[in-house]
Formats: C-alpha cells, structure tokens, sequence
C-alpha cells in the first residue's frame, strides 16, 4: 500500500477582487503558529500576489513562490498544471515536512477550477461586493468546490447585499456542501473557515482524501433558443 501523503495541498480560487490573497493571509496568521505552510501564487506577467503576502509578513518570505503563468490563469491550474505542480514539489521538497501548501489561482471567472492532480481540495471564493445574485449564477467553482467562502460579508450593509438570502441561495446551489460566510473581522467565521481546513489535513492524513474534480460548466439551455 501508498505511503499517504502528509501535506495539504489547498487550492483557492475565485474571480478577481474576491479576497483571495486576503483569505490565504488570514490562515497563514491562524495557521502558522500550530502547522508547517508554504503558498505557490499565479499570476500572468508579475508576482504582485506572491509580494502582497511577503509584504504582509504571514509567513518566511522563501516559503511564498510566484508563479508567472503567461497565459489565462484557469490554464496553469487545470490544463497545464506543470509549472504549478513543479513548484509545490520543490516546495514541499525544501521545507519538508509541510502540513499544507496553498495555492491561489489568478484571478479568472465563474468557471474556473482547479485540476484534482493539483490540489486535494478546493475552495472556491465570491464577495458580497460583487452582487447577491452571484451565487445563483452557478458554474462548477460555486456548486461543486470543496467549500463555497462568500467574503467580505461585513461590506454587505454598504453594497445593497441580503447577506441571509445570498446564503440561502449559495447553499441551494450546493446541494449540501458547505459554505462558510467570511469576515476576517469577524473572528467566529474565520475560526470556521479554519477549522475546516485542519479537519481537511485530518482525512488527508488518515487516508479518506479522495480529491475531487468540480468538472466543466454544467449543462444549460437558453430559454429562447430555436432549432
């Protein structure tokens, strides 16, 4: 039998302004007390996301890489996941023993997602900045992500946004998966948010982590059309 893998690979992904870089922030300075970590960023031409989070001092600098991907990010995390995986390799291999090793995607659209050769499990990010129907909008990210994070929840009062039905209708589309509402200053939605990514390094670990693929866009039909 396999000798099981100890280190998390987490995905985060989302469209741009989401709060991505944001969110991994924060559990870098939850997590990085208690556990190992390391983050591989994605973008296009720089390595502005990778230098936001070495600025913000979560982890040693050396433990955050950039990934300069060239082309449209959902390609670098699920079309051709070399440079990526090459990089959480070298990572892993360099600071061994890691507990999780967190990957963002650049920022792309409602249907980007992670490849499960990349990651073991994904978390899939919207913010209440970008509207409250969002959620019901669907793609494979929000309906079939490991965890849905709606971010940004304490902006909601500002943006016009009905945080319980934005809820309701993320957990709708989700058929049971789970949806953490985020504020990183709201300390019981961020304990939440940790607390599952632990639990996710627990069943890695025990051996019961079967990553899953969200899968392409779900089948549609316009209402309108015509043969």
């Amino acid at each position: 039998m396999p000798e099981t893998r100890q280190t998390l690979r987490l995905g985060v992904c989302g469209p741009v302004g989401t709060g991505k870089s944001s969110l991994i922030a924060t559990l870098c300075r939850r997590l990085a007390g208690s556990h190992r970590l390391a983050v591989v960023t994605n973008d296009i031409y720089t390595d502005e996301d990778a230098r936001f989070l070495r600025s913000a001092g979560v982890l040693d600098p050396e433990r955050i890489v950039g990934v300069e991907t060239g082309a449209c990010p959902h390609t670098a995390i699920r079309d051709d996941i070399t440079a990526n995986l090459m990089t959480v390799e070298d990572l892993e291999a360099r600071f061994s023993p890691l507990d999780v090793v967190l990957v963002e995607s650049g920022g792309d659209n409602l249907t980007a997602t992670f490849s499960p050769a990349l990651v073991d499990v994904q978390i899939f990010v919207l913010d209440v900045a970008g509207g409250g129907d969002v959620a019901r909008k669907g793609g494979p990210g929000i309906e079939r992500a490991d965890l849905l994070v709606l971010n940004k929840t304490d902006l909601a009062p500002y943006v016009g946004v009905d945080l319980p039905t934005m809820v309701a209708d993320a957990t709708a589309a989700r058929d049971g998966r789970p949806v953490v509402a985020l504020s990183r200053h709201d300390e019981e939605s961020v304990e939440t948010l940790t607390t599952w990514v632990v639990q996710q390094l627990a069943v890695l670990r025990a051996g019961r982590l079967d990553p899953q693929d969200p899968g392409p866009m779900a089948a549609h039909v316009h209402a309108h059309a015509h043969d």
